[in-house]
């Protein structure tokens, strides 16, 4: 395995699907000649041209209309959203009509095309760039949410999501595209609907996804000091949710909590909750279940306050102290 940053994984995962299939094609706003908002379609512009690569007007909604478009032509569009928080202007495009195309023709038609795009705060970007909210596209029948958090998982998991008939929103946070990761010389991929335990442990299941597995992993190593082992669970897709893996985490270790990027209301750590409560995993519960997620705020542009928005290390290893009181 070679050690690369995430943005080259990514990248490197789209190159090789658009190799591998012709049907495969970029567009956005900006992914040509210039790379890309953060420059995760550099160099594909020269390598595969205009007609492959992209450039759209600047219409969220334009992007998202014309990737259903494509595909339900038999293309495997892959649309860059610039930011996650524009997502929302290509609600009807994604929710209305790519998500339900399948199910309302019977399954004669497919929409096979991905959606991505890069969310979370720490950037400096304040509140109308700064959101996470995969949760929200989880709740509409049809979508599939991917939020991969290493540069193994990403690779892995946009060329599943490139090769499934279905429409896949995948979330990738900017904070993560300077992380650096092992990742395989050869082709493979990662299932959409199974999570990973990225570390073991013994004492509490700690489920964390996008940038949180990063902090939860730097919070075990701060508590393992303590003697205190906790389990690091990693959804890696939101929907699919494979709930199997995390029921027999929580049945191991008796305690769980969620740590999420999302606002804390209605958030996907809410829903893992209550499906946890709803499992043979409740009657191992040697503690309340508990959440760490985002206040219920617009992102602030001041640095230190943009800081205390979301769960950082310090907030796990105070909140797995007041589990295991």
């Amino acid at each position: 395995m070679a050690e690369k940053l995430y943005i080259e994984a990514l990248r490197e995962g789209l190159r090789e699907e658009l190799i591998r299939d012709k049907n495969v094609f970029i567009l956005g706003e900006d992914v040509g000649l210039y790379g890309g908002a953060f420059g995760v379609t550099k160099g594909l512009f020269k390598e595969f041209g205009e007609d492959r690569i992209i450039d759209t007007p600047i219409s969220e909604a334009a992007i998202a209309g014309a990737s259903v478009g494509a595909a339900l032509c038999g293309m495997r569009p892959v649309a860059e959203i610039m930011f996650f928080d524009f997502f929302t202007i290509a609600m009807d495009q994604l929710v209305n009509q790519g998500a339900k195309i399948r199910y309302m023709f019977g399954g004669k038609a497919q929409v096979p095309m991905v959606i991505r795009g890069p969310m979370g705060c720490g950037t400096g970007a304040a509140a109308q760039h700064s959101q996470s909210f995969p949760a929200v596209f989880a709740h509409f029948p049809g979508l599939k949410v991917v939020m991969p958090s290493t540069a193994y998982d990403a690779k892995g998991l946009i060329k599943a999501s490139i090769r499934d008939n279905n429409p896949v929103v995948f979330a990738e946070h900017k904070l993560l595209y300077w992380t650096k990761g092992e990742v395989p010389e050869e082709d493979y991929i990662v299932p959409i609907g199974k999570a990973d335990i990225k570390r073991q442990g013994k004492d509490i299941t700690v489920v964390a996804g996008s940038i949180m597995v990063q902090r939860a992993l730097e919070a075990a190593k701060e508590l393992e000091k303590e003697g205190i082992d906790i389990e690091v669970v990693d959804p890696r897709t939101l929907k699919p949710l494979d709930l199997p893996t995390i029921v027999n985490s929580v049945k191991k270790t008796g305690r769980v909590m969620i740590v999420e990027d999302d606002p804390i209301y209605y958030g996907w750590g809410a829903e893992i909750v209550a499906q946890i409560a709803g499992s043979e995993a409740f009657d191992y519960l040697d503690a309340p279940i508990k959440r760490l997620a985002g206040l219920d705020i617009p992102i602030p542009y001041n640095p230190n306050l943009e800081r205390h928005a979301v769960p950082q290390v310090e907030n796990i290893i105070q909140g797995v102290k007041e589990v295991l009181a």
